[in-house]
């Protein structure tokens, strides 16, 4: 511990055991208590090392507080000091452990009744139980009964922590030898610890089988919740303890029809079967129990269970199959689709009339129908041998259930009626339409499909939450598409009518969408048919019709998300073109142009980002060859307005090109995220980087200005260093760490080529007499100018801005969380030790508050 801490620690401890004074920060005893917990697990007593904390705990035991918070903190460091056995040692030698965790204390202190107590006791005995002497000291202290009992408190905060504290003393001491809880032996009390542990186990078990009666339903849901915990991480012999003492008492709460209780307890079957229970339990009671939770009598408990039993991923054959049966017949009775065969058995029968009565109230027939919408995709990727039908008429079953939402007559009943033009509704079938791509498609009929997400797209009522799906499901099912035979030229005239419809919708968001399919649909490629070639989606969905210019109207629309939207689609509809090396349009050259404007015009950051990815992605799809002279020019403006944007996000993006080209410059190299070279560089030889050409244009081919000179004052020329430095010194940190990490970078590709290089070390950049140039000249350290300064700045050689900005200690600064300087253990204790100030000082009026930065 840090001296100045220790020094401060007495005083602090005075502080919080004052009974007199609140601490006027609440969460600083639980950041107290964080950095004890950090000290102890690094080693070491705190009990020894700060004797003051022993004191502290005496002085709350004997004056307790009005305020429960420092007493609950006292109960939480309490147990913490004696969670290592010299701690327990000294603490009961000081006789402070039983009065700390006594209740009747806390009662008398008119304190218990306060949950923060009440969680700082639990929390404390937690924090204890860690050793065999303490699980001694808990049963001999009697302290499993109100901790029991504490399971069904009022509080949701004190009955949760109870589940947590009771599930850690079974697993932390459940035994994993023959020789006794965990491994240890008879104690001085004559009573291994594996017969204390026995006794816990038989006292929870007890309780758990108590709390599991129908009826109990508060108890019984904690119950459950710890029983399914348990389970799922307890070793055999627990675990085969804990399952004879419930089995009774869960199948009575199966056959009990108890609806609140029908997930957890479905929780608690799944996890005694996932740990392979039933293989060792002999009457199979377990199957049993899953057979009773498959046939409940509530429809909607029937359907939550068979979808819980789906998502633990179960694979029991006959329970599996049945589960699936349950979540497809909601689907069928909605959308008039028949996907079961004929029912029969009575408990089938019975099933149907049920849920089919269930599904006449609207509320509940929606909430149902998406519940089984949503568990699709699973039931479809299953063994085929648990499927009642074909994956291909799963997916008509959710077409038939679009075009019933829609308003389209059919057989489905009252179920129908009820999800018709239920927004709810389109949106969970629209996605699982999209997620049942995963079958390959997967429709009898993919034409289908279209049509149906296209009445969709043309409904003036459609939400536009659903024509976002809608859209989202038309690419997805583009993308599986065999060959182009289902794209109909009805089907491509219908799609443009709804295209010029929507991109001038009144909403939005429904232009945005538009837009956003727009630019998708530039990803995908459909297949040809024989006499077909290979073409983009655009082309085989849309034909001759050009979505250039109606993304191209987008950016000028007056709102920010579809603009962004705009610039993101333009990049992939014009990518491919970029890649190929085609020489530019005149739209896209004016495009360009309006880009430029977006950037430094437009109030909105999306915009702005949105632009400057825009450059990033045109720079990066062309080789060094085939760059135009119009993306150079554009580079350097966006750099340079990128850089000095007042969003931090347009500020990354541009640091992000300013990356691109410093590896364009220096191929290898800059990319490198290696230490510092004390090894000749690869290209260290002169000669060598004069005359050997680079794929990406870094070096010259041959004559003039030596490589490395030529490269660096490229990237001066380009404003990349410009943008670097001025990024070192912003104010917001990611972009700071950024621009730290690419110098470092360029430093250690650079500074070993310069001592073969003398005119690189006289290549210089201007700093700004003000701003970020100011802020670098202070960053150094010095005085001195580079210099004579000019209109256009003060001149700086760019290796010696390099080697001396501190780059490695400015990057550990900048790594390390922006608390470190002022949120440390030393500020938390002079953040509590002001609370003293705030009392004694002359004339602070009562209840004055003090600021203080806690962390």
């Amino acid at each position: 511990m840090d001296s100045e801490c220790m020094s401060l620690l007495p005083g602090v401890c005075e502080v919080m055991a004052d009974s007199g004074r609140a601490l006027l920060d609440d969460t600083s005893l639980e950041k107290l208590l964080d950095w004890f917990t950090g000290l102890t697990q690094a080693g070491g007593s705190l009990l020894k090392a700060c004797p003051c904390l022993l004191e502290f705990i005496s002085a709350v035991v004997s004056n307790a507080s009005s305020d429960p918070g420092v007493p609950s903190f006292t109960l939480k460091l309490t147990g913490l000091l004696a969670a290592s056995e010299d701690g327990f040692k000294t603490l009961q030698e000081a006789s402070v452990l039983r009065v700390v965790f006594s209740i009747r204390h806390w009662r008398e202190a008119g304190l218990w009744e306060d949950p923060c107590l009440r969680i700082g006791w639990i929390q404390g005995l937690k924090n204890l139980l860690q050793h065999p002497e303490a699980l001694s000291f808990f049963v001999k202290s009697e302290f499993i009964k109100p901790l029991l009992q504490l399971q069904t408190d009022p509080s949701l905060f004190v009955a949760s922590a109870t589940n947590q504290t009771l599930a850690h003393i079974l697993l932390f001491f459940q035994p994993v030898s023959p020789a006794g809880c965990n491994g240890v032996d008879d104690k001085d009390n004559g009573r291994a610890p594996t017969s204390v542990y026995s006794d816990v186990v038989v006292a929870i078990s007890e309780h758990l089988k108590r709390c599991l009666v129908p009826g109990a339903n508060a108890a019984s849901v904690q119950t459950l919740e710890l029983l399914a915990l348990l389970l799922a991480r307890s070793s055999p012999p627990l675990r085969d303890a804990l399952l004879q003492a419930v089995a009774d008492a869960l199948e009575q709460l199966a056959t009990a029809g108890c609806s609140r209780l029908t997930l957890p307890l479905v929780d608690v079957v799944l996890a005694a079967r996932s740990c392979g229970a039933d293989e060792r339990f002999p009457d199979r009671r377990f199957d049993r129990l899953l057979s009773s939770m498959l046939n409940a009598d509530d429809p909607s408990d029937l359907i939550h269970a068979a979808a819980a039993c789906l998502r633990s991923g179960l694979r029991n054959p006959p329970h599996a199959s049945q589960a699936v049966r349950i979540l497809l017949l909601p689907l069928e009775l909605a959308s008039g689709q028949v996907l079961l065969e004929a029912d029969d058995d009575d408990d089938a029968r019975r099933r149907r009339l049920s849920i089919t009565e269930h599904l006449r109230r609207k509320a509940s027939c929606i909430a149902t129908v998406c519940v089984c919408l949503t568990n699709l995709q699973q039931i479809t990727l299953m063994p085929a041998d648990f499927l009642p039908c074909a994956p291909g008429l799963t997916v008509g079953a959710v077409l038939s259930l679009l075009k019933v939402c829609s308003g389209v007559p059919s057989s489905a009943g009252e179920a129908g009626r009820n999800v018709i033009g239920s927004v709810k509704v389109q949106k969970r079938a629209l996605e699982a339409l999209t997620a049942l791509t995963a079958l390959g498609g997967g429709a009898d009929d993919n034409g289908d499909v279209f049509a149906v997400l296209l009445r969709y797209l043309d409904n003036p009522d459609s939400d536009p939450a659903v024509l976002h799906k809608s859209y989202q499901a038309f690419i997805k099912w583009t993308a599986v598409l065999t060959d182009s035979s289902s794209i109909t030229e009805q089907l491509r005239a219908d799609l443009v009518g709804v295209v010029r419809k929507r991109v001038c919708d009144a909403r939005w968001e429904v232009r945005d969408s538009t837009v956003e399919f727009l630019g998708q649909l530039a990803d995908v490629r459909v297949p040809p048919n024989a006499a077909e070639e290979a073409c983009g989606s655009p082309e085989a969905l849309l034909g001759g019709f050009c979505t250039a210019p109606l993304i191209g109207e987008a950016l000028q629309d007056v709102e920010s998300y579809v603009r962004a939207s705009a610039v993101s689609a333009m990049v992939r509809t014009l990518e491919r073109g970029w890649q190929q090396g085609a020489a530019l349009s005149q739209r896209e050259t004016e495009t360009a142009r309006r880009l430029l404007d977006i950037l430094s015009q437009d109030p909105e950051g999306f915009s702005r980002r949105a632009v400057v990815r825009y450059f990033t992605a045109w720079f990066s799809s062309c080789s060094s060859s085939s760059r135009p002279p119009l993306l150079t020019e554009c580079v350097q403006i966006v750099l340079r307005q990128g850089s000095a944007d007042a969003d931090w996000e347009v500020k990354v993006h541009a640091l992000e090109l300013a990356e691109l080209l410093l590896d364009d410059a220096f191929p290898g190299h800059a990319g490198s995220s290696e230490p510092r070279r004390t090894a000749p560089h690869p290209y260290g030889v002169t000669s060598d980087l004069a005359r050997t050409p680079h794929a990406h244009a870094g070096a010259p081919v041959g004559g003039g200005e030596p490589g490395v000179a030529r490269a660096m004052n490229r990237l001066v020329e380009r404003g990349v260093f410009s943008a670097l430095l001025s990024g070192l010194v912003d104010c917001d940190r990611p972009v700071g760490l950024k621009a730290c990490r690419l110098l470092i970078r360029l430093r250690d590709a650079v500074c070993p080529l310069l001592p073969g290089q003398p005119d690189a070390s006289k290549v210089t950049c201007k700093l700004p007499a003000g701003g970020w140039g100011q802020e670098i000249r202070r960053t150094l350290g010095t005085k001195r100018s580079f210099g004579a300064e000019d209109s256009d700045g003060v001149p700086a050689g760019v290796p010696e801005l390099l080697t001396s900005l501190d780059l490695d200690e400015r990057l550990d600064v900048l790594t390390r969380s922006s608390d470190h300087v002022h949120n440390s253990p030393l500020s938390l204790l002079q953040d509590i030790l002001s609370t003293r100030v705030a009392h004694t000082r002359p004339g602070t009026d009562a209840g004055q508050e003090v600021i203080v930065d806690c962390y």
